[in-house]
């Protein structure tokens, strides 16, 4: 999703236009872009948002011929990168990622801004939450993991993003399907998965609920193991790893 963009789109409208925004006069913008362009990620560098993006600005730039600088705007669980973008001038030079955060912030009392304050454009990535733990976690199983939850309410730390962002309700979600109360689960809001992951292997959390390509580097790395996915197919990356529905019964996706 990206900030109100007018008519501004000049060569960009073949890359847009893929993307399903409905065609403009390309006579209204014939010099655009003429200038380098900015890509706000409300979240940290080495993150999933950020990632995607990096890859989104480097095919911009191509299309373009202009520069996009892709800029990490990180801080209040998402608001600060957002509300930026939300202020940018609707010119076409200042792009950003809106995530799915943002129809939480409000909720939360965090800000203002809604998906109304956005124009989007395109969808550029969906991936369900995963539970990822240490490699050297005694849990070797989801099950094995929720067991020790209950047993020791309040004691297993677990983070991925923001207060009331999208891994958190990730990990919400599927405690409440399974019966259980997430406020036995305190939550460390991070500013994105990388973060978060970063906390994991150095033990100040027990698990992440972030999705696993974002999770993929501290995999790969044999620093972490995937328990679950929350979705009804397998993961490209790691078809091995169990689902949710099939690990629990419960039929929670994110």
């Amino acid at each position: 999703m990206i900030r109100k963009i007018r008519s501004y789109l000049g060569h960009c409208l073949a890359v847009l236009t893929l993307f399903g925004v409905a065609a403009v006069p390309v006579a209204a913008a014939d010099n655009y872009p003429s200038r380098p362009i900015t890509l706000i990620v409300p979240y940290t560098a080495g993150g999933g948002t950020d990632a995607v993006a990096r890859i989104i600005g480097s095919l911009l730039e191509k299309e373009l011929g202009q520069p996009v600088n892709v800029v990490n705007r990180t801080g209040g669980n998402g608001v600060v990168g957002h509300a930026a973008l939300a202020a940018s001038p609707a010119d076409g030079y200042t792009l950003g990622m809106v995530t799915v955060d943002i129809a939480m912030l409000h909720w939360a009392g965090l800000s203002q801004l809604t998906p109304r304050d956005f124009t989007p454009i395109a969808l550029m990535n969906f991936d369900p939450a995963g539970v990822t733990v240490r490699a050297d976690s005694p849990y070797k199983t989801l099950d094995d993991l929720l067991k020790a939850i209950r047993a020791n309410p309040g004691k297993f730390k677990a983070s991925g993003a923001g207060q009331g962002g999208i891994w958190h309700l990730a990990l919400a979600g599927m405690m409440r399907d399974l019966k259980m109360d997430p406020a036995i689960t305190p939550w460390v809001p991070a500013n994105g998965a990388a973060q978060a992951m970063t906390d994991l292997v150095a033990g100040g959390i027990e698990f992440v609920t972030c999705s696993l390509p974002e999770a993929r580097a501290l995999i790969d790395a044999g620093k972490a193991r995937p328990l679950v996915l929350m979705h009804d197919k397998p993961s490209t990356l790691y078809p091995n790893v169990p689902l949710l529905k099939a690990a629990t019964g419960s039929a929670w996706n994110l």
